[in-house]
């Protein structure tokens, strides 16, 4: 073979490779862009226990943040830096907390937890002691009339500058069949029997609800509510679909129910977030028991892809990852076992970046766990028998 002719082939095997390799970028199944951001470091908080949730916070007064989870039967707080785990509760039943949330339930100063469990429904909060790693946490019943609580959110209702509590009441049971919750803390919570249940979607939230989102929507000073229900064979009502409900002057009367979107198999989380940075808000979501992270833009809820192809992605944060002044998202897929975050240019485009791999999940919360001024991703992994978080390096 003449030397001219062999150089050709060879320059034409490098740009093949080179074009092979350019291709499964651009057109990777995946349709978006996408970049390994695999220098996160992983912490492991525990290890081997089904978890579904986990939450983070100053629950000792140290300044440093600790962590809350429920396995083993057992509301479990764990100790930074050295997670050194406190029983705080125990189950009597083959039954554990499915959601949690926390904040400042008596006013006292320090962080309370609440617990959810899906059903028969129960939600508790756990009174913090003067010593949260040494003290007894008393518990407290909030409500046992809605079922299937799948997502907890807290956020001010009412308007009138405390925090209240919001929950799903999924199942098809009575007394709240397939509804929507709010709780207001009651003026004496320490000796209060339960909370008021005001029912502001009552019986109109059918085929599985799962997490929540809050934001005032409609731009009118007031909290409304956004939810997506999964649908499947194990809904007894219709599913897949994305709603917001629209807070009146008075939140403890029914709420006007806007539909998002009714072609979403499998929809499980959405948050509010101006994400293309014109002033309105829209929303981030995703379809944690089918395919796919996506963004609907306000007014018309048109759907955008950030991530079409990943596979259930149970879990959402809409926020700021990495301090450039827009919404970013993050997740960590049960199906893929990849934990990520999705960076948005502020218009509205996102890029993929891969946070860890072979990780389970069924909680994510954004949070900054090294008190370095930057948001980390705590992950209670499900399927992975674990609690873990992973080191922002921005």
């Amino acid at each position: 073979m003449a030397k001219t002719e062999f150089d050709h082939l060879v320059l034409e095997s490098v740009f093949r490779m080179r074009f092979s390799a350019v291709f499964a970028i651009l057109f990777s199944p995946l349709g978006f862009a996408f970049a390994d951001d695999g220098h996160w470091k992983k912490h492991i908080v525990d290890q081997d226990a089904h978890t579904m949730t986990a939450i983070a916070g100053d629950f000792t007064g140290d300044g440093l943040p600790d962590v809350i989870t429920d396995n083993r039967q057992k509301t479990q707080l764990f100790v930074a830096p050295d997670w050194k785990p406190v029983t705080l509760f125990e189950h009597k039943e083959t039954k554990w907390f499915i959601h949690s949330e926390c904040f400042d339930i008596d006013g006292d100063g320090d962080l309370d937890y609440v617990g959810a469990r899906y059903n028969p429904g129960l939600i508790i909060w756990l009174e913090q002691p003067s010593e949260g790693a040494k003290g007894r946490w008393r518990d407290r019943l909030v409500d046992d009339t809605v079922h299937g609580i799948h997502g907890l959110m807290k956020a001010d209702v009412d308007g009138d500058g405390k925090v209240d509590l919001l929950a799903t009441s999924a199942q098809d049971k009575p007394p709240h069949n397939e509804s929507l919750a709010w709780f207001s803390v009651p003026d004496q919570p320490l000796s209060a029997e339960r909370w008021k249940a005001n029912i502001f979607a009552d019986k109109d939230a059918p085929g599985l609800t799962h997490y929540l989102g809050v934001g005032d929507i409609n731009g009118d000073g007031r909290m409304d509510a956004a939810t997506g229900a999964k649908g499947g064979a194990n809904a007894t009502s219709t599913g897949e679909w994305f709603a917001w409900w629209e807070s009146p002057v008075d939140p403890s009367q029914a709420w006007t129910k806007h539909l998002i979107s009714d072609q979403e198999p499998g929809a499980t989380n959405i948050h509010p977030a101006d994400v293309n940075g014109d002033g309105k808000l829209d929303f981030i979501a995703s379809r944690g028991h089918g395919r796919g992270v996506v963004w609907f833009e306000a007014p018309s809820w048109q759907r955008h892809d950030i991530d079409a192809d990943i596979k259930e992605p149970h879990c959402l944060a809409a926020v700021d990852m990495d301090g450039d002044g827009d919404i970013d998202a993050a997740t960590c897929a049960f199906g893929d076992k990849i934990a990520a975050w999705y960076e948005n240019d502020g218009s509205g485009n996102f890029t993929r970046r891969v946070v860890g791999t072979d990780q389970e999940s069924y909680d994510i919360r954004a949070f900054d766990m090294d008190v370095d001024g930057d948001l980390d991703l705590l992950v209670a992994g499900r399927g992975s028998k674990n609690v873990v978080w992973y080191e922002n390096p921005k």
